[in-house]
């Protein structure tokens, strides 16, 4: 039977972090989307994230904590960078790759020797993890690959029936997942864009980030499969010059369309659905999952997504949507 999301409440803070305590799943939310947690130090709690997910055993989770102080109950050799981008930017979208404590269970790593940590910007987020006690594993509360939930309502669409509580905060305000970067090595690297831009964390680290496009990583992390936040109707990724074209091509095919739109307008067809994206790169990263999800629900045929700028502000919504779009060829 599916769990409809419940009001985070402090009640039903309190009841969420005992139903964890038993080594149940809770879906709750966070600044950047909803997170399907469970006890990170609970093997057994944690494959219960993998067989709702579908999630393969390989691929890692990022573990939550209530705040930087408890870094090293999960990390060593924890280097001063990793302190000095505590310092400036959690709570927030930014999740660090340190090198694990013997302690912490494979499953949550993925069988590697790092463990990725994060304190989330989210009050109730922050106060689950307080009344919890502990770190939380939480990857986004969705199907393996599919679109990631900015709403309680989304989580109860796909993992409803696998949850024992869905805490709902409101809608998700950044929208997109959190930056990830690699601090377990020589050198720190980017592993996943997000809200928190290359140039702010070079500003605090004082030496330059390696970018994924650089070079190969060894380690895994959350959103670094080739196909990801993908939904279920096909979805071509159109260079703003070819919308109209191509928008016109598939109609007369007879195909019914679903566009999010940054820049074009599209004049009215009966099988033709806009979503007008917002014009800013935080905007756009907002609304992006929600209307794809709105676009994947009214059955079409295909969706054209508007090539958003490409620029190093908009790095984190283009790298999503190359991994939820094919390419117009």
């Amino acid at each position: 039977m599916a769990i409809k999301p419940r009001w985070a409440d402090a009640e039903a803070i309190q009841e969420a972090a005992q139903l964890l305590r038993q080594g149940r799943l809770v879906a709750f939310p966070t600044e950047t989307v909803y997170g399907l947690g469970a006890d990170a130090s609970n093997a057994e709690a944690v494959a219960g994230i993998f067989a709702a997910k579908s999630r393969p055993a390989d691929h890692p989770l990022i573990v939550h904590l209530a705040d930087a102080a408890m870094m090293p109950g999960w990390a060593e050799e924890i280097p001063d960078m990793a302190w000095q981008l505590a310092e400036r930017f959690w709570p927030g979208p930014l999740a660090m790759v340190l090198r694990k404590k013997a302690s912490v269970p494979l499953a949550v790593t993925g069988g590697q020797d790092t463990v990725a940590l994060r304190v989330p910007n989210h009050l109730v987020a922050l106060q689950l993890l307080r009344a919890f006690g502990g770190g939380l594993a939480a990857p986004s509360a969705n199907r393996f690959c599919r679109i990631s939930p900015t709403q309680a309502a989304h989580v109860a669409e796909e993992l409803g029936d696998a949850v024992a509580m869905i805490l709902d905060g409101g809608a998700c305000q950044v929208g997109v997942e959190s930056t990830i970067v690699d601090l377990s090595g020589p050198q720190p690297r980017l592993l996943r864009p997000g809200q928190i831009s290359v140039a702010a964390l070079e500003a605090v680290l004082r030496q330059p980030l390696v970018l994924p496009e650089a070079v190969a990583s060894e380690i895994r992390a959350p959103g670094m499969m080739a196909v990801h936040y993908a939904p279920q109707t096909v979805a071509l990724l159109c260079p703003v010059e070819q919308l109209q074209a191509r928008a016109q091509t598939l109609l007369a095919d007879g195909q019914r369309l679903g566009v999010l739109a940054y820049a074009q307008t599209l004049p009215a067809h009966p099988h033709l659905q806009v979503l007008a994206m917002p014009a800013t790169a935080d905007g756009y990263a907002q609304a992006l999952y929600a209307s794809l999800r709105e676009l994947d629900g009214w059955q079409l045929d295909r969706i054209l997504v508007e090539q958003p700028p490409q620029t190093e502000a908009w790095r984190a919504v283009n790298d999503r949507l190359g991994k939820a779009t094919l390419a117009v060829a």
